[in-house]
């Protein structure tokens, strides 16, 4: 079954751009193109529904991030597809729960891999940007109070693997991954795996090369 895909943005000349690279990926169906939050959200009100959103975080007199909750709530995975790439605004992407960070300047390939691989139910955060959260407050031994298991799971996380994925690489559940997760988030004082993978970058649990 194709994606089914809305771009967010304010731009037309990049929406009509962005079609037209989509268009021609027959895995791809545009359900819809807003330019502004309100437009989105009278599809959304009257039952528009898609299975991955392209957002922009500047958006005509809104600020594209306050548009994901509504977006997460109505099933919709969130790319965020953006200029924005100071250390602050990647944080407050990743805080606000969006599924994938991609940077316009991306090659076109490398933004159809975020579609597909978020569609999959796994993250897609790039080794540079993950770099630079990296550079952010450091947590010294932080995975020091995860048993091994939980550090096997880690680097699963990090290498953005959905729970069923790290089940099935590690012969587990889906639902014993989401207890082990639950646990490392309590234990690092985290509130969710983008924010554990990060860590694993910045404490060298796993490498830049080995997140894609």
């Amino acid at each position: 079954m194709a994606i089914s895909l809305i771009l967010v943005d304010d731009h037309p000349l990049f929406r009509k751009g962005l079609t037209h690279l989509l268009e021609g990926n027959r895995e791809i169906v545009i359900a819809g193109e807003f330019a502004d939050a309100d437009a989105l959200l009278a599809w959304l009100e009257q039952g528009g529904r898609a299975d991955i959103a392209l957002l922009d975080r500047t958006l005509k007199e809104t600020d594209g991030l306050t548009l994901v909750p509504q977006l997460k709530s109505h099933g919709i995975r969130v790319v965020m597809l953006t200029i924005a790439e100071e250390d602050h605004e990647i944080r407050d992407a990743i805080t606000q729960g969006v599924d994938g960070y991609v940077l316009k300047t991306s090659e076109p390939e490398h933004i159809l891999r975020a579609i597909h691989t978020v569609h999959q139910g796994n993250s897609l955060f790039p080794a540079h940007v993950m770099q630079k959260l990296a550079s952010g407050e450091r947590l010294h031994g932080a995975f020091d109070k995860l048993s091994a298991r939980e550090l096997e799971i880690v680097t699963f996380v990090a290498r953005g693997l959905s729970n069923r994925a790290i089940g099935n690489a590690l012969g587990l559940s889906e639902n014993t991954v989401r207890n082990h997760l639950r646990s490392i988030l309590d234990k690092l004082g985290l509130d969710n795996r983008v924010q554990v993978a990060t860590l694993a970058l910045e404490q060298g649990l796993v490498k830049k090369h080995d997140l894609g």
